[in-house]
């Protein structure tokens, strides 16, 4: 391929990754499969940019005299907001899928309901509830803190959705996000995102330290472990991926990663 069809590829996967995993103005040009592929590989720089937008929302309000805790509330909301809670309602509307003990058939048709069930309202509420401590953990030990954990858990989230558009791991649905990006990327790409994402977060914790650098890259790859187990789970009981998988997908992951550093500190 030569270098100006690279680009173009390139071009057309970050339209395709910021236009369909945040509410940024960006106008999706294509939407097939090598769109969908180009742009679950560049979806970590979808969250870098989320995760940036997160940070800088808490660093204005602890700069302008508000709480740790405060701030860490408006950061966690801010990845929300960049996603319509579409993350969220797709982590709630799983749990519900997962929780019903129905058939395949039956969950599926459970996670397409508008309400949320008893088993999501718990669920989000202890992702969000963990979201925020470790946040406010990390901006009691001072702004820059808070600010790492931010972006290295928006990053690591979109990380878990390239390992679940892997060749291998199939749509539950024919139509839908899911059935749009399963199996774009293969696996060898897929992990190499990873650890690639894990690489930068490593360099980034190191400007605090070879033990900060060490405890972002082990977030990282701690947090892809947990979604992977959640992916599984998923793929048996529901027979592939859906839109909403990929949702609880990327909450596990940022959920993962914020524990992760909070014990690792």
């Amino acid at each position: 391929m030569s270098t100006d069809g690279i680009r173009h590829d390139a071009a057309h996967g970050l339209r395709f990754a910021f236009g369909t995993l945040t509410v940024l103005p960006v106008r999706v040009t294509r939407w097939d499969r090598g769109a969908a592929r180009a742009g679950m590989l560049c979806a970590p720089l979808a969250g870098l940019v989320v995760g940036l937008c997160a940070a800088a929302l808490g660093a204005v309000l602890l700069v302008l005299g508000a709480g740790p805790l405060l701030a860490a509330v408006a950061t966690a909301t801010v990845p929300a907001a960049l996603t319509r809670g579409l993350h969220l309602d797709g982590l709630a509307d799983t749990a519900d899928g997962l929780g019903s003990g129905k058939p395949a058939e039956a969950a599926l048709q459970i996670m397409k309901r508008s309400d949320i069930g008893p088993f999501g309202v718990v669920t989000l509420l202890f992702a969000l509830l963990a979201q925020v401590a470790v946040l406010f953990q990390g901006y009691e030990k001072g702004l820059p803190h808070g600010a790492l954990a931010a972006v290295v858990s928006a990053a690591a989230a979109r990380a878990a959705l390239t390992l679940a558009s892997r060749a291998g791991v199939p749509a539950a649905r024919p139509e839908g996000l899911g059935a749009a990006v399963a199996e774009t990327v293969t696996v060898r790409a897929a992990l190499l995102v990873l650890m690639v994402t894990a690489a930068l977060s490593a360099l980034a914790g190191a400007l605090f330290g070879p033990y900060e650098a060490l405890r972002c890259g082990l977030a990282v790859l701690a947090a892809a472990g947990l979604a992977e187990l959640l992916l599984r789970r998923c793929v048996r009981r529901f027979g592939g991926v859906t839109g909403d998988v990929f949702g609880a997908l990327a909450e596990t992951a940022a959920t993962g990663t914020l524990v992760a550093l909070a014990l690792g500190g």
